[in-house]
């Protein structure tokens, strides 16, 4: 059939099976967003407070689903909003496609109404990225955007398509959508030598990340773990990958892991790395960085091999199949001298002290984890709260913590909930933010009212730059420059002018209540809950440094 450039793209959208978009229109993408009123009880569009929400939207709708996220946006300003919501996505391997619209074809290059050079600008944070000038290329392009988006390691693609591209006819072809043929391992004979590994191990750890969420080998891990009894850490973006409560789960690793984690992996003499690409928030001093240890990295990605930690060992492949491929030819062996040792550096790690008068953020997240449920998704935004949350948030299944782990976004967290709302259903959606993250995307609220999203929101509110002013009393002599905040805002009415129902808490009872009454809650509802601006996130490793200089207090 003929037809216009316009309506090939939501063709293509309904044929990879996307029922689901979020943006904002304007001139440039008038002709897309007719196409979609055409088809709007086959595809629902969600229109965001501003382009960067409806970007995280996107990529929590695709943390929470698996699914890829699709954002769509118009020229110049429009595609530029996108920019920082498509790095997010990219630096944490997410898989989204973003449509942009561009002037058309004659005016390129000529400084016209709202032009700028989308591919240049977004090329250094996509996976890859198209301009398409010609109504016929849209379906082959769209098509291929979606393959690369999610196969491999994922990530986000965008695709800038021209005014006049859309206007004009072509003939259109429909497709069965992508369907991704995950990557087996390269070499089966590195599979074999990962055994070699194993067997001549006493101090065998597990170091996982955010790769094995994106390739669903959470049973697969869990399963070779058990089999084996091999303890196991995690970087923030592996949050939910195993239980909390699961005994070889040992936790959170890195700057504020706790100091079992970062124990362990100083003591072993086996780093089995899952889908974990050594960041400098993890592997803060690579020249020390395990140094009893044979490291045995199993990731997607060939090109994070030897990046930024010397490996001894690489199986590339997906890591589902990889562990598939090992666990049938592991003999179940136990490492109990190993994981006694583990169990009594445990009991020596950091614990805050609660209170009962005044409110903690260690007990806010626990008690907003247990009064939320298991089954919770909870999404933060980028700061103390995030690791505090990141800490003690209790998950017990992947895809229930989402956060902007690589590029440290803040602003990040409204947007990503909406999207995982969407995206979940009935599921209970928790945005953990800081007051200074808060008004970077409170206008997002407006989003939440009108689609009548009952995501939950805690707001940690010490007044200040609580991680940037952590690092000014450690580092910086008490130097607090432009990071006492103070600002006055009354988030109780500001939610209420949005339309949403507004809470405050001073003490843990009263956080309770207001929990309480959020949870039964149709709409979206602000809980600010007023904390100590001296409260720090411990344990600390300053950056460049190592277990022994761990700060405590």
């Amino acid at each position: 059939m003929r037809i216009r450039g316009a309506d090939v793209i939501t063709e293509v959208l309904i044929e990879q099976g996307v029922d689901t978009v979020f943006g904002y229109p304007g001139g440039a993408v008038l002709e897309i967003y007719d196409a979609l009123y055409k088809h709007r009880g086959e595809i629902t569009h969600h229109i965001t407070a501003h382009e960067q929400g409806a970007a995280h939207a996107a990529d929590g709708f695709a943390r929470a689903t698996g699914k890829t996220g699709v954002v769509i946006a118009t020229s110049g300003p429009g595609a530029t909003n996108l920019v920082t919501g498509i790095a997010t996505a990219y630096m944490d391997s997410v898989p989204m496609v973003a449509i942009t619209g561009n002037v058309g074809s004659g005016l390129i290059g000529k400084d016209s109404f709202q032009e700028v050079y989308t591919m240049g600008i977004t090329m250094p944070i996509t996976k890859h990225n198209y301009m398409v000038q010609r109504a016929e290329d849209i379906a082959p392009t769209l098509r291929e955007a979606f393959r690369i988006a999610g196969s491999g390691r994922k990530g986000p693609v965008l695709v800038d398509i021209t005014k006049d591209a859309t206007i004009n006819e072509c003939d259109y072809l429909p497709q069965p959508g992508f369907v991704e043929e995950k990557a087996p391992p390269e070499n089966d004979e590195a599979v074999w030598e990962v055994l070699n590994y194993m067997g001549r191990s006493r101090r065998p750890l597990i170091c996982f990340g955010g790769g094995v969420i994106a390739s669903g080998a959470n049973d697969t891990l869990y399963a070779l773990m058990h089999k084996a009894q091999i303890p196991a850490v995690h970087s923030i973006m592996g949050t939910g990958v195993l239980s909390w409560d699961d005994p070889l789960n040992i936790g959170l690793v890195g700057m504020h892991g706790f100091a079992t984690g970062n124990r362990a992996i100083d003591a072993a003499d086996l780093v089995l790395a899952i889908g974990f690409r050594f960041s400098d928030r993890v592997a803060l001093n690579v020249g020390r960085w395990a140094p009893n240890a044979k490291i045995v990295q199993i990731d997607i990605d060939p090109s994070e091999v030897n990046k930024n930690v010397h490996i001894d060992h690489a199986v590339v492949g997906d890591i589902d199949l990889v562990l598939k491929k090992l666990l049938p030819m592991l003999e179940a062996t136990g490492h109990e001298a190993w994981l006694d040792e583990i169990n009594a550096w445990r009991r020596d790690d950091y614990h805050p002290a609660d209170s009962r008068t005044e409110l903690k953020p260690h007990q806010v997240i626990k008690t907003l984890a247990e009064m939320a449920g298991p089954d919770a998704v909870l999404v933060t935004d980028v700061g103390q709260h995030q690791m505090w949350a990141a800490q003690y948030c209790r998950r017990v299944k992947p895809r229930s913590f989402l956060t902007s782990g690589g590029l440290g976004t803040m602003g990040f967290g409204y947007g990503a909930a909406i999207g995982a709302k969407v995206g979940v259903g009935e599921r209970r959606v928790v945005h953990i933010t800081g007051d200074g993250c808060f008004h970077m995307n409170m206008n997002e609220v407006c989003t939440a009212v009108t689609y009548n999203l009952p995501v939950i929101t805690v707001i940690l509110n010490n007044s200040v730059l609580g991680m940037v002013r952590q690092w000014q009393h450690s580092f910086y002599e008490d130097r607090f420059s432009s990071t006492t905040l103070d600002r006055v805002t009354d988030y109780v009415k500001v939610a209420e002018g949005f339309g949403a129902t507004g809470y405050r808490a001073k003490t843990p009872d009263e956080f309770a209540d207001a929990m309480e009454k959020a949870l039964l809650a149709e709409g979206p509802v602000w809980i600010e809950c007023l904390i100590d601006r001296n409260e720090q996130v411990l344990p600390m490793i300053p950056a460049g440094g190592t277990l022994d200089d761990m700060i405590l207090e």
